[in-house]
């Protein structure tokens, strides 16, 4: 440990790099705190490229595995270092390079809070879609990375389709810098993109080059209470179906908005088992034809109750909200597991009652369903009332009903927390294997060594 810490003081300056207990405690895992931790033997905190270059070249000759880390706020046990070795705290290089109006695009640094992202952007009066619920803290390393989206997914896609370029550390410390600024590339290999969603397993993600949208002058948000959950699911398809597109269409359970109505006013009733949450952007004109096309499908759909909230102030207290619902039910519930099946968006309703029905057959754990419909990105909750062996062992098997339901249905493990290790056991089910053999031979050709954020994406059996 001492002479693992004294080397790379040599590299980087030795105030960055933390070998104290409590320091290797906190890097220990992420925000998937129902899994295992990890415990590195060293932290380092780079401020440049060639600083991570230098650890890479220390780490690759030395063997030592290596864990990137963003600000740890991944639901998939992506950045707990498994193997020891040195974690990467990309957190200091947090610089906005350009923001180049003329070409919609930016250029930053891995560790950029997404949130100081969005507000540098807006001033310039530009728009960077991905929106995930930990935006306050995550970067954009790390939502490169995973390929991570959010609500506004339905309208504007996830992350890597706002990746035009990167540059990235390789295991044995060469940087390379894949794609660039144009708008379209047709050179060779995409690289680019094979990273985006690599979960540090391949290279060291330093700087992003991403592309920008114009901001929509306007948005309005509008709640719709449904009798059911059923309800809310063939209302969801109803809309997407009727060709209207929502900026961001949100399902949320009872149960939440229960939360929810401490934070919102006035309270939304409480009748309804399922909740849309709807936001639409554009010009004022869009947003009332888009406004009238979607409520004529709720009141057709016979839909319990709408309200539309016409101020923007206002209609934020409910996005807030609603990105706090996680922290709202871990004051209800001993133990929350936050699951990301994605389906097609026409089994959405099918996923849902086959949801509910699994819900009914349980009795040590409480199974929720939320998530972004307009895409078919679903989130199920497992919940624990109380923790112990028995509800875990009901927590593990529902995780498995749930995941290979949304398989049966056409869909797919992660629609955006990525595999991590917390789904490594998943992966095979989806994609065979054949593909498991053919990504293990790419990520043998990128790290040789295997020291890049090992025990992730697949069981090695190690």
């Amino acid at each position: 440990m001492k002479g693992l810490a004294r080397d790379l003081g040599r590299l980087v300056a030795k105030e960055r790099v933390k070998t104290d207990p409590e320091d290797l405690y906190a890097y220990g895992g992420d925000a998937t705190y129902y899994v295992k931790r990890g415990k590195p033997d060293a932290v380092v905190l780079p401020e440049n490229t060639n600083e991570v270059s230098e650890v890479m070249k220390y780490a690759f000759h030395n063997a030592i595995p290596v864990t990137p880390r963003g600000a740890g706020s991944g639901l998939s046990g992506g950045c707990t270092p498994l193997r020891g070795g040195i974690v990467l705290d990309m957190k200091r290089m947090g610089r906005i390079l350009e923001i180049n109006r003329r070409n919609m695009s930016a250029r930053v640094e891995a560790g950029v809070v997404l949130a100081d992202f969005h507000k540098t952007v807006k001033k310039e009066g530009l728009f960077y879609p991905p929106n995930p619920q930990s935006m306050n803290v995550c970067t954009l390393g790390g939502n490169v990375a995973t390929r991570a989206c959010g609500p506004h997914g339905v309208k504007y896609g996830a992350t890597g389709d706002y990746v035009m370029g990167l540059e990235v550390v390789l295991p044995d410390g060469s940087v390379i810098a894949p794609g660039g600024l144009a708008a379209r590339s047709s050179a060779g290999y995409d690289l680019t993109h094979l990273f985006a969603g690599s979960e540090g397993t391949l290279g060291v993600i330093t700087r992003a080059n991403l592309r920008l949208l114009a901001l929509p002058p306007a948005h309005r948000t509008a709640m719709v209470a449904c009798e059911s959950i059923e309800q809310a699911g063939d209302t969801v398809a109803e809309i997407l179906a009727g060709g209207t597109l929502p900026a961001m269409i949100e399902f949320i359970p009872q149960m939440a908005i229960v939360a929810m109505n401490n934070y919102i006013t006035p309270p939304m009733i409480t009748e309804g088992q399922a909740y849309l949450l709807i936001d639409l952007d554009g010009t004022q004109d869009e947003i009332q034809a888009q406004g009238d096309e979607i409520l004529g499908i709720c009141r057709r759909m016979g839909v319990l109750d709408i309200r539309v909230i016409e101020d923007e102030k206002e209609a934020e207290t409910y996005w807030t909200a609603r990105s706090n619902l996680g922290g709202m039910l871990l004051t209800m519930m001993k133990k929350a597991i936050n699951e990301d099946v994605a389906v097609p968006r026409d089994r959405i309703p099918e996923f849902v009652r086959e949801i509910q029905n699994m819900a009914s057959t349980l009795s040590k754990v409480v199974l929720g369903i939320a998530g972004h419909a307009g895409d078919g990105n679903m989130h199920p909750s497992i919940l624990l009332p109380e923790v112990d062996r028995e509800a875990e062992k009901e927590a593990e098997e529902t995780i498995k009903k749930v995941i290979r339901l949304g398989l049966s249905l056409g869909g797919t493990v992660s629609g955006e927390h990525g595999i991590g290790f917390h789904k490594a056991e998943f992966l095979h089910w989806e994609l065979g294997e054949t593909q498991i053999r053919l990504l293990k031979r790419i990520k043998k050709a990128f790290d040789p060594k295997g020291i890049m954020n090992p025990g992730k994406l697949w069981k090695d059996g190690r």
